[in-house]
């Protein structure tokens, strides 16, 4: 193992300490964990990915009826019942 050196604040340091007592493991385990846990987790989009993923589908698809903009609740409805 990598030996490294962090700081923490006193709320975190109290949280981790908390964690660690509860779990019967040290505060290094608790840390490791949550390293783990954060770096196997994909990275969430930011919001100007996701405006272009919603844009880009915009006209992508075609219902066939010419008036979706005008009555959109009523094929929701029809299409929910």
């Amino acid at each position: 193992m990598l030996r490294t050196q962090i700081q923490l604040s006193e709320e975190q340091a109290r949280a981790v300490r908390s964690a660690a007592a509860a779990e019967g493991v040290s505060m290094a385990e608790i840390i490791r964990r949550a390293v783990d846990a954060f770096v196997a987790k994909p990275s969430e989009p930011d919001m100007a990915q996701k405006r272009r993923d919603a844009l880009s589908v915009v006209g992508a698809f075609r219902s066939g009826a010419g008036d979706i903009s005008d009555h959109h609740d009523a094929y929701l409805e029809e299409a929910f019942s």
